[in-house]
């Protein structure tokens, strides 16, 4: 029955779009795992090259290397996090309503950011706090 309400609201997902969602997301997971390994090989490996005889600069240069690789790791599994969440909501048939007010986020936000959890409304109230 729940699917003859879908299909009876405009703003609702097919079954096919969702299917295609849900592969845009876990595509972007994969990707996204590829980068936070080569961070972290990349983090790792730069913790042996640091040693004696760097000069300051050397030592500067590094730093800032390690912190933006620990950055992007820790941005690129957030992104995972959420986009594994909005896999979740597909599967639970959430996918597509507010958290806040439980009315159906805006399908041109979702194609636009289809992470979001929030419709527009709630996610500007949230950001005025």
């Amino acid at each position: 029955m729940a699917a003859v309400t879908q299909t009876a609201t405009p703003t609702m997902w097919s079954a096919e779009e969702l299917a295609e969602v849900r592969g845009r997301l876990q595509k972007e997971i994969d990707e996204l795992e590829a980068d936070i390994l080569r961070h972290e090989t990349e983090i790792a490996s730069g913790d042996v090259t640091q040693g004696a005889g760097d000069d300051q600069a050397d030592a500067g240069a590094k730093t800032y290397e390690r912190e933006r690789e620990i950055a992007l790791t820790l941005n690129a599994r957030d992104l995972v996090a959420q986009n594994e969440r909005a896999i979740a909501r597909i599967d639970a048939g959430t996918y597509g309503v507010c958290e806040s007010c439980h009315k159906p986020i805006g399908k041109e936000r979702l194609q636009a950011f289809p992470r979001a959890t929030l419709c527009v409304t709630c996610k500007q109230k949230e950001e005025r706090r």
